[in-house]
């Protein structure tokens, strides 16, 4: 199997895009190890499912990764996945709420990546994929914050794909628009109530609005972009920023 033998530790991996990617590469044969909250007996289920370990650690606070990466061991694959999202205009965007954002969706990238990097370079193989979004490329009014740390994951992954381009090592970043996750549609009927909306005209005029497919990113064509960068013939690919938002940064 393709990551027969490589550890992978996924961060945000409890659910949504981060469970499909620990899913793909638990059935291609990695150790995976699952990062992330939710119901104790949920995590035990999902733990048992992929043969895999689960380390609940805070990812806003450096120590608390630190610990988790020491507990993980020597990582083959670092996926950063985990991220937030807040939306409010920047003059009423709370500030507790802006330093939570940047610790989750950019920090920690730093943090994780600093300490896995290592033990990759010494083996001359590795692999950081890292999760932006189509608003690394792109911003939306509302989400200063996120759009501020998607736009740092990305340089963040050119800058550390340069660092280590003769090391075996690739860095890169995937650029999802809308993905299709429980969190995503829970959303509806919330939009549905204050907008007066169908649940139609949310998803294709308010979700899907910049989506020139207007499909959804799927959590499984997320997962397989992450496992094919993980295969030898994905060597020359590092650095990138790899859009998959259905056309949203083409226009």
């Amino acid at each position: 199997m393709l990551l027969s033998g490589k550890t992978a530790l996924v961060t945000g991996s409890t659910s949504g895009i981060g469970l499909a990617i620990a899913r793909a590469f638990a059935a291609e044969g990695a150790r995976v190890v699952l990062n992330g909250f939710g119901a104790e007996e949920e995590i035990a289920r999902l733990s048992d499912e992929l043969g895999a370990r689960h380390i609940g650690a805070d990812l806003t606070d450096p120590s608390a990764i630190a610990a988790m990466m020491e507990e993980a061991g020597e990582i083959d694959i670092l996926v950063n996945n985990a991220g937030m999202q807040f939306v409010a205009p920047v003059d009423q965007f709370p500030t507790d709420k802006w330093d939570l954002i940047v610790a989750l969706n950019l920090s920690a990238v730093f943090h994780t990546t600093r300490l896995a990097l290592p033990a990759m370079k010494a083996r001359g193989w590795g692999r950081v994929i890292n999760t932006a979004s189509a608003h690394s490329l792109v911003a939306s009014p509302n989400k200063a914050p996120y759009v501020a740390t998607k736009h740092g994951v990305a340089g963040f992954t050119k800058a550390v794909a340069l660092e280590n381009a003769q090391s075996g090592v690739t860095v890169n970043c995937i650029s999802p628009g809308y993905v299709w996750t429980p969190l995503v549609e829970n959303q509806i009927p919330d939009t549905m109530k204050a907008r007066g909306l169908t649940r139609e005209q949310v998803m294709n005029d308010v979700l899907l609005a910049a989506q020139p497919t207007k499909k959804f990113v799927t959590v499984d064509q997320v997962a397989a972009l992450a496992l094919f960068l993980c295969r030898d013939e994905a060597a020359a690919i590092t650095g990138a920023n790899l859009s998959m938002d259905g056309g949203w940064t083409a226009q």
